[in-house]
């Protein structure tokens, strides 16, 4: 949290070192910036700036609907929509998604995903590992794995963030955690219960009030503890953190309103409010756009939840109302993202991750939904320097499992460790017991050829 003292509050004698000392836990799930710091002192900072941006596609994206139509199987199976082709000859997606159709060159599809362990949470994407049998202290998310191994990029900005706000499901609000890399490395939740005062609202700082007023309080802050020699003799991680918090730099990342609006329509507004049935995070496209901020700002590793995917059918509406409900606002985002990206010079450091927990039921339900299969899902690729306008696996006729070329999640994250500089095959970190442990899997740690 970012206690900012009121005029009543006594600097003297009213600030404790206790007191004082919770402007250091900002947002970071018990994790104060001294500890970040210290933990970047101690193991060293890696000079590249690698970066992933995760978007997680919280209930499960129909897959069949969106990258794997099957407009020649049985009128049960294929759906409402149809094929259209892209800019890469032979390649097909969803009519509803023109924009991606325009530059999956910048785009490598997996059809193929498998490994899914079927539960409704982001666990699976954001580690990699099934929920079951974690070694002590769990499993680390992406982002934590490489904060532990490269620190942060500088001293402004953490290297692991999410984005996701609170949710009624809260495995779907789930950023990753921290587990056996320490919470040191946890990620920086702006949008988390409890961090209200740097909270995304409608993709802006409003929550803070107005900033001039803010700003000056701090400048008082700062100068009534100089003054009274209150951070004389205080840790040097904790003058350093003290120092994070005033300069700003973060929360200007944060700040979409300082992009240029001409940006800012490319991406779309979206909307702030929980999309469908309320339980999930909503299609705000300015999350993405906060998210090439902060990797621009030094953050390794951003994760967000985008949506809600998990389209049973009615009295929700059916699976394919909600597609074209949502189809089109994630198409104008991620496409604005990609070209951002590359705009910028950052699509060949910025790896793009895009996926759910798993996909849909190849057949249609009686109330016009697909359930939950996690035999077999999709994913999007980008960036990073990845070889991409290419299709990675196949299903069947009606999608109902991989035929050609399965991609375990696990190959997904060694794909991304190995993009970030790390070697997926021989990096271990210790879990809480003191055993090493390794990122991935044995039989996954290899990047995908078809990529990298």
């Amino acid at each position: 949290m970012l206690r900012v003292p009121g005029p009543a509050f006594r600097l003297c004698d009213g600030l404790s070192r206790r007191s004082f000392l919770q402007i250091g836990g900002l947002a970071m799930g018990g994790l104060s910036l001294p500890q970040l710091l210290r933990a970047e002192a101690e193991s060293g900072v890696g000079r590249s700036h690698k970066s992933v941006i995760m978007i997680f596609l919280s209930g499960g994206p129909p897959h069949q609907d969106m990258v794997d139509l099957k407009p020649d199987a049985p009128v049960e199976y294929r759906g409402e929509f149809s094929p259209i082709s892209t800019n890469v000859s032979g390649m097909q997606i969803c009519e509803l998604l023109p924009l991606m159709a325009q530059r999956m060159d910048r785009i490598a599809t997996i059809r193929s995903l498998v490994g899914s362990e079927g539960r409704h949470a982001s666990f699976q994407c954001m580690t990699g590992h099934p929920v079951r049998n974690q070694p002590p202290g769990g499993w680390p998310a992406l982002g934590a794995a490489v904060s532990r191994l490269k620190g942060p990029v500088n001293r402004w900005t953490p290297a692991f963030i999410g984005l996701s706000p609170k949710m009624r499901t809260s495995t779907w609000a789930d950023p990753g955690q921290a587990g056996f890399a320490g919470l040191a490395h946890a990620p920086f939740t702006p949008n988390a219960s409890g961090s209200a005062d740097l909270a995304l609202k409608d993709g802006t700082l409003a929550s803070l009030g107005n900033r001039r007023e803010l700003m000056q309080r701090l400048d008082r802050l700062r100068q009534a503890m100089d003054s009274n020699d209150v951070i004389d003799g205080m840790d040097t991680y904790y003058q350093q953190a003290f120092d994070i918090l005033l300069s700003g730099r973060l929360a200007e990342a944060l700040d979409v309103e300082r992009e240029d609006e001409r940006v800012r329509e490319r991406y779309g507004r979206g909307s702030p409010l929980p999309a469908g049935y309320g339980d999930a995070g909503p299609l705000l496209n300015e999350y993405l756009l906060a998210a090439r901020r902060l990797v621009e700002a030094g953050s390794r590793v951003v994760t967000l939840s985008f949506g809600r995917w998990d389209w049973h059918g009615q009295p929700h509406g059916t699976n394919f109302d909600n597609a074209r409900d949502h189809f089109p606002v994630f198409d104008q985002a991620v496409t604005a993202l990609l070209d951002d990206l590359v705009e910028r010079g950052l699509d060949q450091d910025c790896s793009v991750v895009v996926w759910g927990e798993f996909g849909r039921t190849p057949r249609i339900n009686p109330k016009g939904g697909r359930d939950h299969w996690p035999q077999v899902a999709c994913a999007l690729l980008a960036g990073g320097g990845m070889r991409t306008g290419q299709v990675i696996g196949a299903t069947n006729e009606r999608a109902e499992h991989a035929v050609e070329r399965p991609v375990h999640f696990q190959e997904v994250f060694a794909t991304l460790y190995h993009n970030m500089g790390i070697d997926p095959e021989h990096t271990t970190l210790p879990d809480l017991s003191g055993r090493p442990q390794y990122l991935v899997d044995h039989a996954y740690s290899k990047p995908l050829p078809e990529v990298s």
